[in-house]
């Protein structure tokens, strides 16, 4: 029975619950949504009110920009109304002044038509004119010819020859004139300095050769000389590098050696061994060594004398030991030294009458070979080498350029440069000074001769004076008096072209006209 009512509870509370469940949930769902609406219209009307106010001030910012957009746009637009209207004015001012000119040049094209008409007038009448003056001119021409019995280029001939006859005869005197004033100023001041430094300058006429001759005592020494099975021979070869001539000669042996110091070295040794008589290997290199320091010593010693005979101070010791060495060289025959000494003393005493450095140019002239005493150790012409030699060893670059210079070979020439090739060339031609080969000698005055004889207008040259001069006979038809001249200068050109030779060489033209009728 307590089942049966629980479950009858069961059946009618649970309706119940849920219908009033139901009811109240749906009482509050009402409220819910009434809430939710007013508060949705409350959103709405707040939104349309911040709608409103951003579309009024979106209304106030587009009218402003499209106030500014206006007055913008109006004062670009009044900007380019004033522009075009510049243009405009402009244009106009252009158009008027094309019309001007379309007008002038309206009037100027009649004005050259009129000239075109006129023109054509006058090149007509030009033309028959010039028809006229071609015929009298044919007619002028063939009584000429007939006259003159010449044709016109027999005549162009005649008149061209003729002139240059006159041109070359002028010229030639004309060149012959101003040679002789120059000749008269230039040999007047040249005698006068040069002779006076000649007169001045005072030097040995010495020649060495390139062998030495010892004497001996006699005959026998040669034995002791030679050695046994030629032992001290070959030593002293050896020590000394020179070689020993042992020939018929009586009581004499010849050193042979191209290098002057080394012989000078075997000299000294030789005599003293001669002299000692103890003749061995270890005895000759003894006195082979004793002599190149005496030679070293006198080299030393040549060097400071040279120095103190030109008057040069402040010299580095190593180029007046080189000054030394060039008392034992020789150059076609003339010993080097004594030829920078005179050479030194012609310098000092013509830049004395130039009115010169005379100190500068002794000192230019005392050094100007000193690349020779290089030897082989350096390459080049001695002119350039001794420029190098002498900056290294602290001289002004004035004596430098002198030194390089005294042969044109260096592209800057000092006056004191131009001086040191006069005063060498100087030294070196003065009679006895130099010698060469006879070889060489037939060889120069043969050249000589070839050269003047290559030329047509010339029958015969003889080279005299030793090379001197050479002195020519031309055909007397082929060559006048006045074209003499031209034709000595085009061989002295040619003569300075092709050959190599000291000093200077005087061409002299001999023309003679020889007329010969016999008497019966």
């Amino acid at each position: 029975m307590i089942a049966f009512q629980s479950q009858w509870l069961v059946w009618v509370v649970v309706p119940v619950a849920f219908g009033v469940g139901y009811v109240v949930r749906k009482r509050l769902a009402a409220l819910r949504r009434k809430d939710a609406e007013a508060q949705a219209a409350r959103l709405i009307e707040e939104a349309k009110g911040q709608a409103q106010r951003i579309a009024q001030e979106a209304e106030l910012a587009a009218k402003a920009l499209e106030f500014r957009i206006r007055n913008e746009f109006e004062t670009s637009t009044q900007t380019r109304r004033q522009e075009l209207a510049d243009l405009e004015q402009r244009f106009s001012q252009r158009e008027s002044g094309l019309d001007r000119k379309v007008d002038v040049l309206d009037k100027k094209e009649k004005q050259i038509l009129q000239r075109d008409a006129l023109l054509g007038g006058r090149e007509t009448e030009l033309d028959t004119r010039k028809q006229e003056l071609d015929r009298m001119l044919s007619e002028e021409r063939r009584m000429l010819e007939r006259v003159s019995c010449m044709t016109v280029e027999d005549a162009k001939r005649t008149l061209v020859s003729r002139m240059e006859h006159e041109v070359r005869h002028e010229a030639s005197a004309a060149l012959h004139r101003l040679e002789e004033e120059l000749k008269q100023e230039a040999d007047a001041r040249a005698r006068k300095i040069l002779g006076l430094a000649m007169q001045r300058c005072a030097a040995e006429h010495t020649v060495t050769s390139t062998v030495s001759v010892v004497t001996l005592p006699s005959d026998e020494m040669k034995g002791r000389i030679i050695g046994k099975e030629g032992r001290n021979i070959r030593a002293f070869e050896t020590a000394t590098g020179v070689d020993v001539v042992i020939d018929e000669t009586p009581e004499a042996v010849v050193l042979s050696a191209f290098d002057t110091v080394r012989r000078e070295v075997a000299r000294i040794a030789m005599e003293r061994l001669i002299t000692d008589g103890r003749i061995h290997p270890s005895r000759i290199e003894e006195e082979v060594t004793r002599a190149r320091e005496d030679v070293e010593r006198i080299i030393k010693e040549e060097g400071e004398r040279a120095v103190i005979d030109v008057d040069v101070n402040n010299l580095h010791p190593e180029l007046v030991k080189m000054l030394g060495r060039l008392h034992y060289r020789l150059s076609h025959g003339q010993n080097v030294l004594d030829h920078l000494k005179e050479t030194a003393w012609l310098m000092g005493v013509a830049a004395a009458e130039l009115g010169l450095d005379e100190a500068l140019a002794r000192r230019i002239g005392l050094l100007h070979d000193i690349g020779k005493a290089s030897g082989s150790e350096v390459e080049g012409p001695h002119a350039l080498i001794g420029g190098q030699v002498v900056r290294k060893f602290g001289e002004s670059e004035e004596v430098a350029r002198g030194v390089e210079g005294h042969h044109a070979e260096s592209g800057e020439q000092t006056i004191y440069a131009v001086l040191a090739q006069a005063c060498d060339a100087i030294s070196g031609v003065r009679p006895g000074a130099r010698r060469e080969t006879l070889e060489n000698y037939i060889k120069r005055l043969e050249k000589l001769e070839q050269i003047a004889d290559s030329f047509k207008e010339v029958d015969k040259a003889y080279a005299i004076r030793a090379g001197r001069e050479v002195r020519i006979i031309v055909y007397p038809d082929r060559v006048l008096d006045n074209g003499m001249n031209l034709l000595a200068r085009d061989i002295a050109k040619k003569i300075e072209g092709e050959m190599e030779f000291p000093g200077q060489i005087k061409v002299t033209i001999i023309r003679e006209t020889r007329a010969t009728e016999f008497a019966k």
